[in-house]
């Protein structure tokens, strides 16, 4: 049994407590940040638990090729991928103007995917409650390595990632100390549901009893989701946008903030219906069990001393029982 994952001197992970939800906002805010407020008070009011974004320092994350070349895409903000990241990328200083926006106005939990060591730097100078650390850096060993070395929770999620390297992941973190949850994701934008696989949930709750395991959804709609809460998922992040025809490739995947608002109400009804794994009679069941019950009845008049037999009696709906 994993113990409670701590992420907050008020919340915490682990199976006696609300699957916690995050609103993954990424570079859904068009490199605006008064876009990226409104999304953080969208996601609060739609009953996220935590806003999510993503941090790097492009100079650590790529190398001069990759940054160089053309990007003249439609989701493109800029000639060069260096111009288009750029244009998405808050300064340090953003962040903590966000971070302040949704810890103290908007009362939401605030983290983001620390896509390099310069980024985890960052992050931990902030004291976010927790770090997120991407699928393109699950098998990022000195990645993961360092990041368990700050001493905050992770959450890692594995898409692009077979079992062997997702065994590598957790004896890396273990080895480091880190305390962690690893996050089921499937990297493709949207994600078929043919191919999301939720009983990889299972495996890792079998492979990996001492954490607790989590789903990072890239499907269209809620139910894939909701459906992952019901199979053990403690951590729960979908996108959430203001507008899906925006330019960038997750607003296609992303719930806008009445979708993400029904995903919260349909997860903590299911919470509520998930109850205990006792069978037993349930006292609103008494009603229908009162007019519809059956009971023991004699299949005719039976004299004193009479030996039954199975021949002499009979289950019926006799009368109200009550």
């Amino acid at each position: 049994m994993a113990d409670d994952l701590n992420i907050g001197p008020e919340r915490k992970i682990g199976m006696s407590h609300p699957c916690f939800i995050v609103a993954e906002i990424g570079q859904n805010h068009q490199g605006d940040i008064n876009i990226a407020k409104q999304l953080i008070s969208a996601a609060k009011a739609s009953g996220a638990d935590c806003v999510k974004f993503q941090k790097s320092c492009l100079v650590e994350k790529f190398n001069s090729a990759a940054l160089k070349r053309p990007y003249l895409g439609p989701n493109s903000w800029g000639d060069t991928y260096e111009e288009h990241k750029q244009f998405l990328e808050f300064s340090l200083d953003q962040f903590r103007e966000l971070q302040e926006f949704a810890t103290r106005q908007e009362g939401v939990m605030f983290s983001a995917s620390a896509m390099d060591m310069v980024s985890i730097d960052e992050l931990d100078s902030m004291n976010v409650p927790f770090i997120k650390i991407g699928s393109g850096d699950a098998n990022n060993l000195p990645l993961l390595k360092y990041a368990a070395s700050k001493k905050r929770p992770l959450i890692i999620s594995t898409g692009m990632q077979d079992m062997s390297t997702v065994r590598a992941v957790y004896r890396t973190v273990k080895a480091a100390g880190g305390q962690f949850c690893l996050c089921h994701c499937v990297s493709a934008y949207p994600t078929p549901p043919q191919q999301v696989n939720l009983r990889v949930l299972d495996t890792y709750r079998w492979e990996f009893p001492d954490i607790h395991v989590g789903y990072s959804g890239h499907e269209l709609g809620t139910a894939i989701s909701v459906a992952a809460v019901a199979l053990g998922a403690r951590v729960l992040e979908r996108h959430i946008t203001l507008d899906k025809s925006w330019k960038g490739s997750d607003h296609i995947c992303s719930l806008t903030p009445e979708e993400f608002k029904e995903l919260v109400n349909q997860v903590r009804t299911v919470e509520l219906a998930m109850g205990s794994p006792v069978k037993s009679f349930q006292p609103n069941e008494r009603p229908c069990y009162n007019k519809l019950g059956k009971s023991v009845v004699a299949t005719r008049p039976l004299p004193h001393g009479h030996v039954i037999r199975d021949s002499d009696i009979i289950a019926k709906v006799s009368k109200d029982l009550d």
